[in-house]
């Protein structure tokens, strides 16, 4: 059994999370992922464990239901090695207004935008509590922070979200555990699919996944709360 310590991401074959696995395994950290599509969980392993010297753990769940969501967690605990990160990433994204949109999508969005993350979280923190340490990552938006038209329930599930990070930060400090919230703008992940805007309107996740290895790679003493990023032409 390894002695490295575990970072674990939700929704890491795509975007964002997968740009987190990468970044985190060139430092040496073994890898637990999930995803809906076991295909593509096989697909990344195999990449990750060519190009890094890793042990990439893969778990197919869709985190939008509760029993999958703490199966995965579970999992990562099966592997008893220490919880170093938590990566709350996993999110959908479905376009609409409040008052027309389509049934069922504030339902939708919410379990998969903050109650994964909360279940993810109560179920890994008792582990971080014995080690003495850990830091938990919840990718907001900055949807979190600007309600825009056609946001809809996705602008609520991202404001809850970052309500759910404030709440979680302000009980882990007694236990050296760490909480940020990472809150980006446009960036060029299948979210976007299909967009006629230019690649150079979007930030690359490859940025955002660095900021959050540097915000993670601080001193104990420190945390970043809010780790907000945009494009250099701000949002879209």
């Amino acid at each position: 059994m390894s002695s490295r310590s575990l970072v674990v991401v939700s929704g890491g074959t795509k975007g964002i999370g997968k740009a987190v696995l990468e970044a985190f395994a060139g430092q040496g950290f073994d890898l637990v992922t999930c995803s809906r599509s076991q295909e593509d969980l096989e697909a990344l392993k195999v990449e990750l464990e060519s190009r890094f010297d890793v042990v990439t753990h893969i778990f197919q769940a869709d985190l939008s239901k509760k029993e999958e969501a703490l199966a995965f967690a579970d999992f990562a605990l099966l592997h008893q090695q220490p919880i170093a990160v938590l990566v709350n990433n996993s999110g959908v994204f479905l376009p609409g207004e409040v008052h027309t949109e389509t049934d069922g999508a504030l339902e939708l969005q919410l379990a998969t935008n903050v109650e994964s993350a909360y279940h993810m979280a109560r179920e890994l923190i008792p582990e971080m509590k014995k080690q003495g340490y850990g830091h938990i990552f919840n990718v907001c938006s900055t949807a979190s922070i600007t309600a825009y038209t056609n946001g809809g329930s996705y602008c609520i599930s991202k404001y809850a979200l970052y309500g759910f990070s404030k709440v979680l930060r302000e009980e882990m400090k007694p236990f050296n555990i760490r909480v940020t919230s990472v809150l980006p703008g446009a960036t060029l992940t299948n979210s976007w699919a299909g967009t006629d805007l230019p690649e150079e309107r979007f930030m690359p996740p490859e940025d955002v996944a660095q900021m959050m290895l540097c915000t993670f790679n601080l001193s104990e003493r420190t945390v970043v709360e809010d780790l907000l990023m945009r494009p250099i032409l701000g949002d879209l």
